[in-house]
């Protein structure tokens, strides 16, 4: 069963990778606007789908889909199920991977192992949206985090008390770390987002991140702790 962090927001666990859910504020007509973060591996579409509708939601409703990177285990699942009309948002160095307009460099140890994985993620069928960093998409700012790929992004709502930060950051043991060597492009570039995310982002308890034990409550105080510790 999907973990509930909020009244409006949701933990999904798949293989070993978070997805989230969240009924974001409402727009002109009233309604909440429900927003997928990630989707987890080509193999866990039916799992996603399921636990959607635990939530009391279906595929069909969802009208975002918020990635935070490009990574197999990240976007595998959205080429496999039904969006309809939702709107596919991703940093803009990550889109051309997600489109297959251009493959990732083979002269990284992270771009190669992207390239080979590449084939198991099908292109979306849905609008692909470039974001940016200030850029707001519902109730949510965006946050350039670059290091772990070049397009990762940190997704935070202030109405919503949360952030998604994907692979920017892992949880161990309820500690969180900064994403390792074998994991990313620069990790020079992770600790300076990180540091940049903790010192910009406003206060907030969720912190959902790839991997790992979310936080419902203290996030953006536990991130804060891990710049400190990274410095």
């Amino acid at each position: 069963m999907p973990a509930r962090l909020s009244d409006h927001c949701w933990a999904i666990e798949l293989r070993g990778v978070n997805a989230y859910l969240a009924e974001d504020e409402p727009e002109a007509d009233g309604e909440r606007v429900l927003t997928l973060i990630d989707t987890g591996t080509p193999f866990d579409a039916r799992t996603l789908a399921r636990e959607i509708e635990a939530t009391g939601h279906r595929v069909e409703d969802v009208e975002r889909v918020l990635l935070t990177h490009y990574d197999l285990d990240h976007v595998g699942g959205l080429g496999r199920l039904d969006f309809e009309d939702a709107t596919v948002h991703v940093g803009m160095p990550d889109v051309d991977y997600l489109t297959g307009d251009a493959s990732p460099p083979v002269s990284t140890h992270k771009g190669a192992l992207q390239r080979a994985l590449g084939p198991l993620a099908r292109t979306p069928r849905v609008a692909v949206e470039p974001v940016a960093d200030g850029d707001r998409v519902g109730s949510f700012t965006v946050y350039e985090t670059p290091g772990h790929t070049p397009g990762h992004v940190a997704y935070v709502s202030d109405a919503l008390s949360a952030a998604f930060v994907g692979d920017l950051v892992v949880e161990r043991d309820g500690e969180l770390a900064a994403s390792p060597w074998a994991l990313s492009y620069d990790t020079n570039d992770v600790r300076e987002s990180v540091h940049d995310l903790a010192d910009r982002m406003p206060a907030v308890e969720i912190l959902g991140m790839g991997h790992g034990v979310p936080f419902a409550r203290g996030g953006s105080v536990r991130l804060a702790e891990l710049g400190e510790r990274i410095e």
